[in-house]
């Protein structure tokens, strides 16, 4: 099978493009070694360099692993930016569904195995905020974006005084996306007020050291501008 680029598609991306199809129709599963780069240069009819290089790039997205020695393995047979992709797709209700859920989640888990670094890191993040807020604790305008940023500490505060490396790392990168939804909120007349003492209520919640009221914090945090959002999108 010969490989041509398709208009201004490197060869190489085209070669991942192939490769990827492959691998998500489970041509080797995950745990098995994928041919040799002479191998996939002749099945392909590529020079081997351009199958070393798109390799290189599946890699990095998290499908194969290369062992020194052993050769190259399938870790995924999806690509884990397409997942990424699909949060960036998602509307406002479908990240804020997810973002409770995580962060409920988090501070579920942060109640039973904070530190008291953690809570001094949380209470840093909130009193960071508070110069981009009004007299009566709202987003000062023009702020929205400072104030989005502090806000995006604290949750990850949150989430990452669990101490669980897989949740932390899930948040992170789904934070840009809350981070977009926040900024959009803000500026949305329609949406409700921000009441300051509901963050410091979750902090305080998970110093209890009780981990459902840790969660009903976190819950209760989101609950309103979750009535928002459904009310607006119902209304359509």
């Amino acid at each position: 099978m010969t490989l041509k680029a398709a208009g201004r598609q490197s060869l190489v991306d085209t070669v991942v493009d192939e490769l990827r199809a492959q691998l998500t129709a489970g041509e080797w599963p995950v745990g098995e070694r994928i041919p040799t780069e002479h191998a996939l240069a002749e099945q392909l009819q590529v020079g081997r360099n351009t199958i070393r290089e798109a390799v290189r790039v599946l890699a990095h997205a998290g499908m194969l692993r290369s062992r020194q020695g052993e050769g190259t393995f399938v870790v995924a047979t999806a690509d884990p930016g397409d997942i990424v992709r699909g949060v960036q797709r998602a509307d406002v209700r479908d990240v804020l569904e997810l973002r409770i859920a995580l962060e409920a989640e988090g501070a579920r888990l942060s109640a039973l195995r904070h530190r008291p670094e953690d809570l001094d890191r949380m209470r840093a993040a909130l009193a960071a905020q508070a110069a981009f807020q009004d007299d009566e604790g709202q987003p000062a305008s023009g702020q929205y974006e400072m104030y989005a940023e502090h806000d995006i500490e604290f949750h990850i505060a949150v989430v990452d005084a669990a101490h669980n490396t897989a949740l932390s790392a899930t948040y992170r990168w789904f934070s840009s996306s809350v981070r977009d939804a926040l900024v959009a909120a803000l500026q949305d007349q329609q949406m409700p007020q921000i009441h300051k003492t509901d963050h410091h209520d979750l902090v305080d919640a998970i110093a209890t050291g009780d981990p459902e009221v840790a969660e009903r914090a976190a819950r209760a945090l989101l609950a309103k501008p979750k009535q928002a959002v459904d009310a607006l999108l119902d209304a359509e």
